[in-house]
């Protein structure tokens, strides 16, 4: 049986996560909207790890991957690879292949469970919460909050990095930056909750 390359690790363990998560495996197009590679990329990297023995594949029916030799695996995994979004478009799931913009590799031990995105912050705003300029904010993708969460949130069909509070008739989306003002809408959609930071020192 032959190695394993380290994407083909990360494949099978995204597989075997995800099918804990959602107690079946995920698609060929899951995978490559996951990786941030085209559906083709995904299917020859299941293809191969099948011929190495590592999963069973029925490409005639759909969520047919099975993990086979999990255990000789997963050990040996550290990291996930988390997409980077680009743009999010009204409209479009969060992780259409038009909003990627490629993947980023997150400690597990950061993540914990669910389906994870990162995005790449501009501006200000969320200063006194220690977020700057240039960091990589990684969210746990969900479509609810609690008061006081920092947020990813789509606002008349912008997106939007603030703390959440829901009030009787609004939620007010609070900057952590005296110079900005606090957003208020009905029409609020949450995209994901922050998890981590990661920055790059010069």
């Amino acid at each position: 049986m032959r190695d394993l390359t380290e994407r083909q690790k990360e494949v099978i363990s995204f597989i075997s996560r995800y099918t804990d998560e959602h107690r079946y495996p995920p698609t060929i197009r899951d995978i490559s909207r996951s990786f941030g590679i085209s559906v083709k990329g995904a299917y020859d990297h299941i293809k191969a790890i099948e011929r190495k023995g590592f999963i069973r594949y029925d490409g005639n029916k759909s969520r047919t991957i099975e993990v086979i030799l999990k255990e000789e695996v997963e050990p040996q995994a550290s990291t996930a690879a988390v997409p980077i979004i680009g743009n999010v478009a009204a409209g479009k799931p969060l992780l259409a292949e038009e909003n990627l913009d490629g993947t980023v590799q997150i400690p597990l031990s950061l993540l914990g469970r669910g389906s994870h995105f990162a995005l790449h912050v501009k501006g200000d705003s969320m200063r006194d919460a220690g977020i700057m300029d240039g960091d990589l904010a990684v969210f746990i993708q969900q479509q609810i909050a609690e008061n006081g969460d920092i947020v990813v949130a789509m606002v008349d069909e912008a997106v939007t990095l603030k703390r959440f509070f829901k009030e009787k008739t609004r939620v007010k989306l609070q900057p952590e930056n005296p110079a900005y003002s606090p957003i208020y809408s009905q029409d609020v959609r949450i995209l994901g909750k922050l998890r981590c930071l990661l920055r790059k020192y010069q």
